[in-house]
């Protein structure tokens, strides 16, 4: 739980606020009520001197409040608090009073000297009754939240508050949320608040700051503490299409049937000897078996398994670029998520490869879903980096440390055929000792500019630039088509089914 006190000091960069409060306020109304009963008193000389410094410290206290208002206020007197609208307007009539009846002459003055007596005492009272007890907030988040995905912020204000308190929350870079949060009575007493926040990316984000608005019994003044708080929320990658079952089903389905039938008699590895019958191959005919036996036995095969998996992500500056709200690289981590998944229930062997401008995570092959987990953990951790990738010298050392034929799935992208024309040599030169997978991220939003119909010529331009964009990334791609590279160029919400499908044909056509 937090405290803060309505006169708490606002600390740190916040929501802009008053900055001059209750001392300035109460000693500019005291100094101008004495002022105005002191001008019953005749001055030096006969003048009436103490009446015009009453009407100048009432203007000064209207401009000062003004400028709290504007947010401009003392430095040296931010204490947090700040006077309403209703009392900007009643320091405003009591002003415009004041100067009627001192017009009038020196009859006026106690008529003014009551105006501001009878203004005192209402901001006097207001603070007396708003003063009391402290501002008690109980905030909940949610330990983590998919990248992409909303979690929910509660606030619970305990009974203080004389009204119902507004919020305003210092979100982090990889968090966002509403500008204010407005709350409402709660069940028992009290407010409670509620916001959406969303994930913009990977990593631990924490909420250390909260600037409470209210006004006091009155309406007199804005009370706008700053609370410091403790939450922290983990933003990690999003494993639902793997926690649905969804790619359970597809991967038994498609490699062992529902009775584990479908992957015998196909494939390189052998699984057992039956007896032969009508209809079965003569070349899966085990003859010395058979002459041993005295009957036709014929092997039966199965697709072959514990193959090396290897998921290489570009982390360099390309894959920063935002697509439906998301990096990239978020995008490409979710669905490496998925076909790792897929690979540990095929029986294969998941490796994980991060580069940019040099090689920064490696983890071996393994069996498992072990393997998933700590795949999951490494790859919420990894950075976002602003540098340019250099594909040559990581996917070489990449290829010296798996000697082994393996599938390698590369996730990555390119701006131009300029920048591609080193991707797609290393690419080619590493396919000629392993299967690859090359995955690219389509922008729906760049098929959209190239296809929509332009009714300006600023919309007809954009149009041209975005069809030779595309134009010229059909040709980087046919490029490693023909180098006999699997490739997927799809939008994001398709990326996940798109590539566990890809792996299983892969696997089936027994290509690794």
């Amino acid at each position: 739980m937090t405290e803060a006190a309505p006169g708490t000091p606002p600390a740190g960069p916040g929501p802009r606020r008053a900055g001059a409060g209750l001392i300035a306020l109460a000693a500019l109304l005291l100094a101008g009520a004495l002022a105005v009963v002191l001008g019953a008193v005749p001055g030096p000389a006969g003048g009436d001197w103490p009446a015009w410094i009453a009407t100048l410290l009432a203007l000064g206290l209207l401009l000062t409040g003004l400028r709290m208002r504007a947010g401009r206020g003392l430095p040296a007197w931010r204490i947090g608090l700040r006077p309403a609208p209703r009392l900007l307007l009643a320091g405003a009539a009591g002003f415009a009073l004041s100067a009627v009846v001192l017009a009038t002459g020196r009859q006026g003055e106690t008529a003014a000297a009551l105006i501001w007596l009878a203004l005192l005492g209402l901001v006097l009272g207001d603070l007396a009754l708003s003063l009391r007890g402290r501002a008690r907030v109980e905030a909940s988040l949610p330990a983590d939240v998919f990248v992409g995905s909303e979690a929910r912020l509660t606030l619970r204000f305990a009974p203080g508050p004389a009204s119902a308190p507004r919020a305003r929350v210092d979100w982090p870079d990889g968090l966002e949320g509403p500008e204010a949060i407005d709350s409402r009575p709660a069940q028992g007493g009290g407010f409670l608040a509620e916001a959406s926040l969303r994930a913009r990316a990977r990593g631990h984000w924490r909420l250390e700051a909260l600037w409470l608005t209210w006004t006091s019994r009155l309406g007199l003044f804005e009370f706008t503490p700053r609370l410091a708080l403790d939450l922290g929320i983990a933003a990690v990658p999003d494993i639902r299409p793997v926690s649905s079952g969804r790619i359970d089903v597809d991967v038994r389905s498609a490699l062992y049937g529902l009775k584990e039938t479908s992957a015998r008699g196909d494939g390189s590895e052998f699984h057992q000897l039956r007896d032969f019958t009508a209809g079965m191959d003569i070349r899966d005919i085990d003859w010395k078996r058979s002459a041993r036996h005295r009957s036709l036995l014929a092997k039966e095969s199965r697709a072959e398994r514990n193959h090396n998996v290897i998921l290489a992500l570009d982390n360099g500056y390309q894959m920063r670029a935002e697509v439906e709200g998301l990096p990239k690289i978020d995008h490409a981590v979710h669905a490496a998520l998925a076909v790792a998944w897929a690979a540990a229930l095929g029986g294969d062997q998941i490796g994980l490869f991060a580069y940019d401008s040099q090689p920064r995570l490696f983890v071996p092959p393994a069996p498992g879903r072990a393997a998933f987990a700590r795949l999951r953990r490494r790859m919420a951790d990894l950075d976002y980096a602003m540098v340019e990738t250099n594909h040559t010298l990581a996917l070489s050392r990449l290829s010296a440390r798996i000697p082994r034929r393996s599938l390698i799935v590369v996730f990555s992208d390119f701006a131009d055929p300029t920048t591609a024309e080193l991707l797609v040599e290393t690419l080619g030169a590493l396919s000629r000792r392993h299967a690859i997978v090359f995955v690219a991220l389509g922008d729906p939003g760049l098929a959209r500019a190239a296809t929509a119909r332009p009714h300006t010529l600023d919309a007809l331009a954009r149009g041209v630039a975005a069809a030779q964009m595309r134009a010229e990334r059909r040709v980087v791609l046919e490029r490693l088509h023909r180098l006999g590279i699997a490739v997927l160029d799809v939008a994001p919400g398709q990326l996940t089914a798109r590539l566990v499908s890809a792996y299983l044909d892969l696997k089936a056509r027994e290509v690794i």
